[in-house]
């Protein structure tokens, strides 16, 4: 004889276990996909629970490590430029190269200048044009122009030239006062030393308010800039640069008590602030 399924038994007849199986039976096929849904979810919970508990904690970073780290990024980040690199690059733009040609006995001649204005005014030492008959100048970009000496100022062996023609974009360089510098103050010169363009060298202010009888031109100069940066013939009408790339000077002459022109640690430039007449303005 069959034995009756529980669900087919009256309720009286049930026990509280079948009574639970019955309703178990009814329900699990209804919710059967909900439910294993959130077994799914509960059991990942549980494995990211156990995966975070069994994990090992991050070591706590001292200050020491901090340091570590730190000096390890600077050993292997690249140097920053250097102020020379700096100022030549500030400069670079407005200093121009200057060929004079038939001079006394037909003379030529080589020298630097720089531009003080955009629209072509130039300021150099007077010893590199005097008496040319004609001037060139030679711009940053490579470009040129023919060039008037419109101003000179023989007791400062100073002088200002116009160019014919004007790059689109010439940068006039930027003038600073020679009286802040002090004994000791780096400065840099930039100019064409026997032709060679561009051409830069650093040292040290080595003496203020010094007097020089120069050769080229023959004339005394007061109140000079004494300095060690290396200066030869061609450099003369150059701007001299404190450490910002401003033209605190305009390189005029090198002392030598031999006669060969070249340079052996003392150089001398004209402060900028004594080329104010030469320009047209007050001395600044």
């Amino acid at each position: 004889m069959r034995q009756k399924d529980p669900i087919d038994l009256p309720p009286a007849e049930r026990s509280d276990w079948q009574i639970v199986r019955e309703w178990m039976l009814r329900t699990i096929p209804r919710y059967r996909t909900p439910l294993v849904i959130a077994v799914n979810v509960v059991v990942t919970l549980v494995a990211i629970l156990v995966f975070n508990a069994l994990r090992p904690l991050p070591p706590v970073l001292t200050q020491r490590d901090v340091d570590r780290a730190v000096g390890r990024s600077l050993e292997t980040a690249p140097p920053p430029p250097s102020w020379q690199s700096l100022a030549y690059e500030a400069i670079r733009p407005s200093v121009v190269i200057i060929e004079a040609t038939g001079g006394p006995k037909g003379r030529s001649s080589i020298g630097t200048g720089v531009v003080i204005q955009d629209t072509g005014v130039i300021l150099t030492c007077l010893h590199v044009v005097k008496d040319a008959q004609d001037v060139r100048v030679i711009f940053s970009d490579g470009s040129d122009s023919a060039a008037l000496v419109t101003v000179q100022q023989p007791d400062k062996d100073l002088a200002v030239l116009t160019t014919m023609r004007v790059p689109e974009e010439l940068q006039p360089a930027v003038l600073a006062s020679s009286s802040s510098l002090h004994v000791g103050d780096e400065v840099m010169a930039v100019g064409t030393p026997f032709g060679v363009p561009q051409s830069v060298s650093s040292g040290v202010v080595s003496g203020l308010g010094r007097e020089y009888t120069s050769k080229e031109s023959e004339v005394t100069l007061k109140n000079l800039i004494q300095f060690d940066a290396a200066v030869n013939p061609g450099n003369s009408g150059g701007p001299l640069l404190n450490r910002f790339g401003e033209v605190v000077g305009i390189v005029g002459s090198l002392l030598n008590p031999t006669s060969q022109d070249v340079f052996v640690g003392i150089g001398f430039a004209i402060p900028i602030e004594d080329t104010g007449g030469a320009i047209g303005t007050p001395p600044v």
